[in-house]
């Protein structure tokens, strides 16, 4: 076995300009992929990290109250009694908290824009600070009653900066509208398409505009210490809530905010939980990240075409300038599958080398522009839902890349090597390069 190493090794070397061209190529491939898919796992790593800050516990008990039959809101009732419970019915809770829901038309001086308005209590949710990077402004000001958290985008469509003041405007469970002053306290970058309708208020100042009561909420939101015991809990909570008295809404896996029609069309009245996990909430935008894995395995696909011709063209070339060669070596005795295993070998050592290189490039390529926290353009943090490049690199995704195309190489150059095998000694070395 080293013998046929030794020789691989040599013609390899010997045909410098070839090996070098096409191992360029194999990296590059190799590369291409551990940075798509570091695209890919950072958007989804961003896509946890935002929603479940800006619009989603890891699990949510939420729910509608309907006055009447055909109007409903985003409201759940007495929901101290409702967290005591859910405090004894999940033990995997890390912490808890509420969030109020509304939808209001915010108005500045020169402008006006629709905005989706969470009633928050910012001392009861540490998340909140690790995620949202602030401009300007205090995070800890909005406690006062009264005040706004926007983010940068809104804050430029309405013309206003810290200390401004702004108008909610929203109708109330009783069909009439209300508004309510709000001065802003704090202005953060912006996260993504998220951020451009999520704003944020103190809990009585949501429950000032919508002349709630102060055991009235949108939503309680729960963060888990670990993430995988979401569908137990999940399940848990239904069948504990239910047992307690509680009426549950059907499972339906989308954003509160797509179920306001289904809603108003049934014939009840009061109060029904609805008990979602983030990725229900988050579900209108996932589609960007699985258009991103539909891209990357068709792009995969198409520069592993590129390189299986690249490796089947380079060992016919090579079998045809070394035909006489592949003649002697089995009049002197190699057997088929020896020469076989060699023509393989020169081909496992070409790809392998080239995929670790090409994933070892691209990854110190994504950590650098981490490092440097380089601005996305505009168009591109709406999908990246950041506003800078976060590439996550998994061990798993590098190793998957290299075996990949490692195999991929390795299964194209058998046909060639097969043929190469096959030749008969005495024609090989009658042969005429």
């Amino acid at each position: 076995m080293s013998q046929i190493l030794l020789i691989a090794f040599r013609n390899l070397l010997a045909h410098t300009r070839r090996t070098a061209l096409l191992g360029a190529a194999i990296a590059g491939v190799t590369g291409v992929l551990v940075i798509l898919m570091g695209v890919s796992n950072g958007m989804q790593a961003t896509m946890l990290e935002s929603a479940t800050t800006l619009m989603s516990g890891h699990i949510n008990v939420g729910g509608f109250y309907k006055v009447t039959a055909g109007q409903s809101a985003p409201v759940v009732t007495q929901y101290p009694k409702l967290i005591q419970e859910i405090r004894q019915d999940v033990p995997e809770l890390d912490y808890i908290s509420q969030r109020g829901r509304g939808w209001a038309k915010l108005v500045s001086d020169t402008g006006s824009v629709q905005v989706g308005v969470a009633g928050m209590d910012v001392e009861s949710e540490p998340g909140f600070r690790k995620v949202v990077q602030l401009r300007e402004g205090k995070l800890d000001d909005l406690n006062q009653p009264g005040t706004i958290l926007i983010f940068e985008e809104q804050a430029k469509k309405l013309d206003v900066k810290v200390g401004d003041t702004l108008t909610l405007s929203a109708p109330t469970m009783r069909g009439t509208n209300n508004t309510l002053d709000v001065r802003v306290v704090a202005i953060a970058a912006n996260i993504g398409m998220m951020s451009s309708w999520n704003t944020f208020v103190p809990s009585k100042s949501l429950r000032d505009l919508y002349q709630l009561k102060d055991d009235a909420t949108g939503a309680i939101f729960l963060y888990l210490k670990d993430m995988k015991a979401i569908p137990a809990v999940q399940q848990r909570l239904r069948e504990k809530l239910a047992a307690g008295g509680y009426t549950l809404m059907d499972n339906d896996p989308r954003a509160f905010w797509m179920k306001f029609d289904v809603v108003n069309r049934e014939g009840w009245t009061g109060q029904k939980l609805d008990i979602t996990n983030w990725e229900d909430e988050i579900s209108f935008v996932k589609w960007v990240v699985s258009a991103l894995n539909a891209i990357t395995g068709g792009l995969t696909f198409l520069l592993l075409v590129v390189i299986a011709v690249g490796i089947m063209n380079t060992l016919w070339i090579a079998i045809r300038e070394r035909t006489r060669e592949i003649g002697t070596l089995r009049a002197i005795g190699m057997q088929k599958g020896r020469v076989l295993v060699m023509f393989l070998t020169e081909a496992f050592m070409l790809s392998f080398t080239a995929t670790v290189t090409g994933a070892a490039a691209a990854t110190a390529l994504c950590m650098f522009i981490n490092w440097r926290q380089v601005v996305a353009p505009q168009v591109v943090q709406v999908m990246l839902l950041t506003e800078h490049w976060f590439l996550k690199v998994e061990p798993g995704s590098v190793v998957f890349a290299v075996t990949l195309i490692t195999v991929a190489s390795m299964l194209v150059s058998l046909i060639p090597s097969f043929l190469a095998a096959r030749m008969k000694p005495v024609t090989a070395m009658h042969h005429i390069g």
